[in-house]
């Protein structure tokens, strides 16, 4: 059997994770996880995403196994049962600063606890920027990992979720996080 030879010098591996709430599509570089996202077939923003990491790292994207995949499936799968609260996988964000500043704020949050995305914004020092902050939360590129679920719009409404709300409401009961006075 022939090896294969990338085309580029870099290469990003994907895999399907498996987790309780359907299947993610995993993206890998050698420095960390770069992408984790829910995904159907005909989903269009998943390959919109995945032409933004072949396009920024100059890279092939091919299914391939990673050193950070069996990581990342084992802790996912101790964070549905109810046995991690924090990851340790290292990731590799790829967005504007104010995005990435955006979702290192989100990594902050406490599992089991939620914010608004108004006191994201404060958190960020930049209070009059709610509005830039829930679309930074809405291009989170690594879902569950950087929680962008436990942020919730004010007066206690859910909120969006670019995963579908029904998703935001099972990762906040797992957490426990999601309370009776949480108006859908």
């Amino acid at each position: 059997m022939r090896e294969y030879k990338p085309k580029t010098k870099n290469v990003i591996a994907t895999t399907v994770i498996k987790t309780p709430l359907g299947n993610m599509l995993a993206a890998s570089t050698k420095k960390g996880i770069c992408l984790l996202s829910f995904y159907s077939e005909e989903e269009k923003q998943l390959q919109k995403d995945l032409d933004k990491l072949k396009k920024f790292f100059d890279a092939e994207i091919i299914p391939a196994h990673n050193k950070y995949f069996e990581c990342l499936q084992k802790e996912l799968d101790e964070y549905f049962d109810k046995k991690r609260k924090e990851f340790t996988i290292p990731l590799q964000l790829v967005g504007t600063p104010f995005q990435q500043s955006v979702w290192k704020i989100l990594q902050k949050i406490p599992y089991g606890e939620t914010i608004s995305y108004k006191e994201e914004a404060q958190l960020l020092k930049n209070p009059k920027a709610t509005r830039a902050v829930a679309n930074a939360n809405g291009k989170n590129p690594i879902a569950i990992i950087i929680p962008c679920h436990r942020v919730i719009a004010s007066g206690k409404k859910l909120g969006g979720y670019s995963s579908g709300v029904d998703k935001k409401v099972t990762l906040l009961k797992l957490e426990d996080s999601y309370r009776f006075d949480i108006k859908e």
